[in-house]
């Protein structure tokens, strides 16, 4: 069994029904299109599955967004994920929260390099005189409406808008242990 092939099966096996044929025939496409000397081709249906791979990851860090506060109701942008191609990679999602005269959002960015960037700043936050909050064993940088936290060195969360007591009492209801997991 070639490499690919075997790629394709494991990926069959953990692939979510919805899309998990769709991966399948997409990588087994690339391995005929390989076989076939349509190198071009074979490049063009990997980098397809690789799309759909992550569009898979960006529906499970969903998840990951924490409940709406009582009054509130969320709704979670399906376009951010789609975004983080342009910022050099990784995953995203954005759950934006509301109760009709007040709105906050909170947004989850994974493996993608300018997140990686941000753990300096974070790390002398105090040094440059910017707040800094913890929320559980977690260091949040405090800007005017703006809240944002790096965790695991590789997961940047930010929360935008919204009065900061209630937004803070949410992200304290996020399970940053769990989210550490995510993907690594």
């Amino acid at each position: 069994m070639t490499r690919i092939a075997a790629f394709a099966a494991a990926l069959s096996l953990a692939a979510t029904p919805l899309l998990a044929d769709e991966v399948t025939d997409t990588l087994s496409s690339a391995l005929q299109a390989y076989e076939e000397g349509d190198i071009d081709y074979a490049i063009e249906e990997l980098d397809y599955a690789k799309s759909l791979m992550r569009a898979m990851k960006t529906t499970a860090l969903e998840q990951f967004l924490p409940e709406p506060p009582a009054g509130y109701t969320v709704e979670v942008d399906t376009d951010v994920g789609t975004g983080m191609a342009m910022l050099g990679g990784g995953v995203g999602t954005e759950g934006t929260y509301s109760n009709g005269s007040d709105e906050f959002s909170i947004s989850i960015m994974v493996d993608n390099p300018m997140v990686t960037a941000f753990g300096g700043m974070l790390q002398n936050a105090a040094l440059l005189g910017m707040k800094v909050e913890r929320i559980g064993r977690e260091k949040f940088i405090v800007d005017d409406d703006e809240i944002t936290g790096l965790i695991d060195g590789r997961i940047l969360i930010r929360a935008e808008g919204g009065e900061r007591e209630l937004v803070l009492s949410v992200l304290e209801t996020m399970d940053f242990e769990a989210l550490e997991d995510f993907g690594g």
